[in-house]
């Protein structure tokens, strides 16, 4: 087939012919617009031309070979075409947005001058796009739950012991048998590479460099046999699944991460329906008033309606297609998904103690208490909330299996205090899209021996030498909130 001319395609931008343009080859994409998670507004609105830059982003590079026919991959684009399209790219002018990144990134402080979390996230904050950025940092409806997450850690208070022997100081741990330098993991977190353009190999390096797990989303900006060539042979990823409601596509990707190498599953239960990132949505509105100037309210005067809102923000369609009807009952979800893989199960997204026994009683290996970073329902408990719940209520449950938490973790001191209260470990998602996106491997690698020093230090003041030495009545709860006696 002779390859492409720009004329040729451009003919192509419609809902009976659309064909896109991505990295030089041409692409028919008709038929897979009624199929697109994000609607087929985003795709018509690149038919016909080179939609290279809105799809990188958030597409791992081989979602068109997994997703399109062979027969939809047209052929690449004539040389002076792929030229053409060269020249247009250079000589595109730079946004508002994107001179204010490269500005901001030419200013970072040196890597060592970042102390804590918090240090890295401000450093993010000045360097990342736009959109990458309300991505990252949205939550659900007023961010209430968001704030409440990290808030809730500051209800506990050490009860240290001293005079014991901790000179020699380990925050050594396992991970559903798996070895760990320090009881915190890589959280699953989506389109790392809004952030950076090596994305989640980043976290992958990084996470290998300083002896920590990574749990790979699937949604990942990079394919998990990307992520996959990334790593070290030895290294240990678990991966986040989002399941699907056709068990038959749910089971091939099951089977898929298994035969590549992936340790354990993280069956996500928190997200089936988009929650509200109004951060997020409104985000495309502002880049285009910071471009364009302020939109006003224009009275109807008969014209076609404008277009709808896209509600679901950045990423909020890719799990449109999940699995609405997971249940606890003994021939659904837990025992399909035991049947298709011989893999740790750990149910990601648990938010009640009645849900913790559940799964407990199902027979999972592992529970990670989490409401999704605040980003689904808004007033869901804190999972450090839901920890102590756990640990006064059910302490039963820590035996059956493994607990683990997210959400608000921003000190050592917080990892300590959950485990404390009986988590195996806690993970920690924006953190690592914080670090990677603003130093990459070396970014990574920081928080990790970060969190670590102050782990260390919190352990041996605490009187713990090592993690079993952490103990429930080393925490306790204090409500700094006066009572007032009704009168």
């Amino acid at each position: 087939m002779a390859p492409w001319t720009l004329q040729q395609v451009a003919q192509h931008n419609s809902v009976h012919s659309c064909w896109v343009i991505i990295q030089n080859n041409v692409y028919d994409v008709t038929e897979f617009l009624s199929e697109h998670p994000g609607g087929s507004d985003i795709i018509l609105k690149y038919g016909g031309r080179d939609a290279t830059s809105i799809y990188e982003p958030i597409h791992p590079p081989d979602a068109l070979e997994k997703h399109l026919a062979p027969s939809k991959h047209l052929g690449p684009l004539g040389i002076e075409a792929a030229n053409t399209i060269k020249k247009e790219r250079q000589g595109v002018q730079k946004t508002k947005d994107e001179l204010r990144v490269e500005q901001s990134r030419s200013k970072m402080p040196p890597l060592n001058r970042i102390l804590n979390l918090t240090d890295m996230e401000n450093v993010a904050r000045q360097i990342l796009s736009h959109k990458a950025l309300a991505y990252y940092s949205s939550a659900a409806d007023d961010e209430t739950t968001n704030i409440e997450n990290a808030r809730a850690f500051t209800r506990l208070f050490f009860q240290a012991r001293v005079m014991r022997p901790v000179s020699r100081c380990d925050p050594s741990t396992t991970i559903l048998g798996f070895k760990s330098a320090v009881p915190f993991f890589v959280s699953g977190a989506a389109l790392a590479r809004l952030g950076h353009p090596d994305g989640e190999s980043n976290i992958t390096r990084g996470a290998f460099k300083e002896g920590i797990i990574q749990m790979v989303s699937s949604n990942a900006s990079l394919s998990p046999n990307a992520i996959m060539a990334a790593a070290d042979q030895s290294q240990v990823l678990f991966f986040q699944l989002y399941k699907h409601r056709n068990d038959k596509i749910a089971e091939k990707r099951v089977r898929d991460i298994e035969k590549l190498g992936f340790k354990a599953i993280f069956l996500t239960v928190d997200a089936i329906v988009a929650g509200n990132r109004e951060r997020d949505i409104r985000s495309p509105w502002v880049m285009d008033e910071e471009e364009n100037g302020p939109i006003y309210y224009q009275p109807d005067n008969g014209e076609k309606p404008k277009e709808e809102v896209n509600i679901f923000g950045t990423a909020g369609a890719l799990i449109a297609n999940d699995d609405r009807d997971m249940t606890w009952e003994k021939a659904s979800t837990i025992p399909w998904l035991r049947r298709i893989s011989s893999l740790p199960i750990v149910i990601k997204g648990i938010q009640c103690v009645e849900d913790a026994v559940l799964a407990a009683e199902a027979g999972v290996d592992g529970i990670l208490l989490s409401n999704h970073g605040g980003r689904q329902l808004e007033y869901s408990l804190p999972p450090l909330e839901v920890l102590y719940s756990l640990r006064r209520q059910r302490p039963d449950v820590f035996d059956k299996l493994e607990v683990y938490i997210d959400g608000g973790v921003r000190r050592g001191t917080d990892v300590v205090k959950a485990i404390c209260l009986g988590a195996k470990a806690v993970g920690l998602g924006r953190p690592f899209l914080y670090a990677q996106s603003a130093y990459g491997v070396a970014g990574v690698a920081k928080i990790v021996e970060i969190l670590k020093r102050e782990i260390v230090t919190a352990m041996r003041l605490v009187g713990a030498a090592t993690v079993n030495d952490l103990r429930p009545e080393m925490i306790q709860r204090v409500d700094w909130q006066p009572i007032y006696a009704k009168l």
